[in-house]
């Protein structure tokens, strides 16, 4: 089949998963991104065969992926997750890092290339999966989604470095080199968004929000563009670059036009939710090796060995380390979403399928551990979450009927 018939077949699979989703919301609630995931896997080679990837296939997913690291980058607020807060955010992911590797070292019998690629893919939280199911359910704004923000970028930036570090295949004083000498480049465009922009600039935003000029649009493609092709040049994966862009654009939109930045917004996620991000995803489905997971039965034994690991090794520590004024079911509803992941896993079994570090058996039980993640942990915080506000209701009803 060519790409644009491929092309049509995503599109058509991107339309049927929000209606899937939307159905089985009356009996039980699943991510969208499952049904995106699986109708890939459908339409993909190793089910109905319709669909084949290409290069204009590739580039699109890949865009996908880059506008949903964005969007993740964009939501965070440094303002409201400084602090304490951050602070154990990222002293748990530390704790997740020497974990991930110490049992990833195990696993692969000191294999140093292959438990660099398992160990990293143990450690990330699927920021920019989360981000829509805390946004639907009412749970991203006030000082829980806040604490989830905060462990979530983490969990999301934290590995996008490693991956710089660890998985170039470079050297790591060079890679640390190109590293930092990326950072000052960042810094200095921060330092940047920071200052006061001349009146034209927002007068120009303004003046074309409505209208088909979207300067504010097209200069936050640009950035995002520039922030690409920056990391592309340092040698360092484009996820850090898009990362780094998602937190300019919010500082340069609240800087120039506050009263606009919403609106913007809404019409990137437009773009991405509506269009790239559900072809990464519906893509992820038909890359995915079902042949390679079902056909062997070491790798379908790893899927359920690397699904309890993220729990342990990304949701322990920050069970542990959850802010003091976290109690019970939302403590454990915030392990359960910093256990979530999926993105960075594809991008980094796709490192290692690349270099020939892990075998595609290893990959797929990665990839479809995570897929089980992104379905199950929400699933079971969005549960956890529910009842205890059912049973905040009952107290309050029983407390109103005594008085009364």
């Amino acid at each position: 089949m060519t790409h644009s018939g491929t092309l049509i077949l995503i599109m058509a699979a991107a339309v049927l998963a929000p209606l899937l989703a939307y159905g089985f919301g009356h009996w039980i609630r699943i991510p969208l991104v499952i049904f995106e995931i699986l109708l890939g896997i459908v339409i993909g080679p190793d089910v109905l065969g319709w669909a084949r990837q290409d290069a204009a296939i590739d580039t699109l997913s890949h865009l996908g992926l880059a506008m949903l690291i964005f969007l993740a980058g964009y939501e965070i607020e440094f303002d409201t997750i400084r602090g304490d807060t951050l602070r154990r955010a990222v002293w748990a992911w530390l704790i997740s890092l020497g974990l991930g590797l110490g049992i990833a070292l195990a696993l692969t019998e000191a294999e140093l290339s292959r438990s660099l690629v398992i160990g990293t893919a143990l450690i990330s939280t699927a920021l920019g999966t989360v981000l829509p199911i805390l946004r639907d359910s009412g749970d991203l704004r006030g000082r829980f989604g806040t604490v989830v923000l905060a462990f979530g970028a983490v969990g999301e930036f934290g590995p996008i470095i490693a991956m710089a570090l660890l998985l170039s295949g470079r050297a790591p004083g060079e890679s640390l080199a190109l590293l930092i000498a990326f950072m000052a480049v960042t810094a200095a465009a921060v330092f940047w968004a920071l200052r006061p922009h001349p009146p034209w600039f927002s007068r120009v935003i303004a003046k074309t929000l409505h209208s088909s000029g979207q300067f504010a649009v097209r200069f936050v493609m640009l950035l995002l563009v520039s922030m690409l092709a920056l990391s592309a040049v340092f040698g360092l994966d484009t996820l850090l670059g898009a990362f780094a862009a998602g937190l300019l654009t919010r500082l340069v939109l609240n800087g120039a036009a506050p009263e606009s930045s919403a609106q913007i917004l809404g019409r990137i996620e437009a773009m991405g939710f509506g269009f790239l991000v559900p072809v990464f995803f519906v893509v992820t489905g038909i890359q995915f090796d079902l042949d390679a997971l079902l056909g062997g039965g070491r790798a379908l034994a790893l899927l359920p060995l690397f699904l309890v690991l993220f729990l342990v090794v990304r949701g322990l520590p920050v069970y542990a380390l959850a802010p003091r004024d976290l109690h019970g079911t939302d403590r454990r509803a915030l392990t359960l979403y910093a256990s979530t992941c999926l993105p960075l896993v594809v991008a980094i079994t796709t490192i290692g399928l690349d270099g020939k570090f892990i075998s595609t058996g290893e990959a797929a039980a990665l990839v479809g551990a995570a897929m089980v993640s992104v379905l199950a942990f929400p699933l079971l915080a969005l549960r956890l979450r529910a009842g205890e506000g059912e049973a905040a209701a009952s107290a309050r009803r029983g407390i109103g009927s005594e008085s009364w």
